[in-house]
């Protein structure tokens, strides 16, 4: 792997992450975000495939949790301040690498909160952890289940109200920025429900401050047809130049 470069992926694996990880490790990523992946315990990858050097794994079914993948120098520590009412949005230090950062790993996902399980979840975490979106260095990655075409009008917090509130702190989908696309009119769908082509959506992000913003150099959703076999989600694979 290229260590100028740091190559991020979010990757709804869609469950047996075990039995899929070679694949999306053909792309030389440095970090993965995997939402639905089974507990570490139970992830024996067939002989030759990379074992990552470092994850960070949360939930509460082991067959379907959030796990962060580290497939080079990167280093994960789940912060103090995380806040289980968000169950499966992770504020990890980020170490050991090119640079020192914020990583929130993002699977919009919480069906007790009566409140909203999907976006509602993002837009929660924004308010909770709004001292560390203040920082300099700051990614948010992985599947928000949510896009500005189900935005309620009057109600707040909604899939508008997630990307303003980012872009207050000079965060921005990488996405929308590297392709010049308009939120809920994008022409790359991240998911197709039931695996069908013709139900496409855009759920799955890459928001990165400015410092990283800079330094962008790719951004890539995976195919459809490359993808379908192992998953309804198709990657977000985002690289920058460090």
């Amino acid at each position: 792997m290229d260590r100028t470069q740091l190559k991020i992926i979010a990757w709804n694996c869609n469950m047996a992450f075990r039995k899929k990880a070679a694949f999306i490790l053909e792309e030389k990523p440095d970090i993965v975000v995997v939402p639905e992946c089974e507990h570490p315990d139970k992830l024996r990858f067939p002989e030759g495939v990379p074992l990552p050097a470092d994850m960070l794994w949360y939930g509460e079914n082991p067959n379907k949790g959030l796990c962060v993948f580290s497939y080079g120098d990167y280093r994960f520590k789940l912060m103090d301040c995380h806040n289980p009412a968000f169950k499966n949005i992770l504020p990890i230090a980020v170490t050991g690498g090119k640079a020192r950062f914020t990583l929130f790993a993002v699977w919009a996902n919480n069906p007790k909160d009566k409140d909203g399980a999907y976006v509602t979840q993002v837009w929660k975490a924004l308010r909770h952890y709004e001292d560390l979106l203040s920082g300099s260095k700051v990614i948010l990655l992985g599947d928000f289940n949510s896009n500005t075409i189900w935005d309620r009008p009057r109600r707040e917090g909604n899939h508008s109200d997630v990307v303003a509130k980012l872009e207050s702190y000079k965060i921005f989908s990488t996405y929308h920025v590297f392709h010049k696309q308009i939120q809920g009119k994008e022409a790359h769908p991240t998911q197709f429900m039931y695996r069908h082509e013709d139900k496409p959506y855009h759920l799955d992000y890459c928001f990165a401050s400015s410092y990283f913003i800079k330094r962008m150099n790719d951004v890539r959703i995976g195919e459809y047809h490359d993808w379908k076999q192992y998953s309804d989600h198709k990657p977000v694979i985002v690289s920058f130049e460090m």
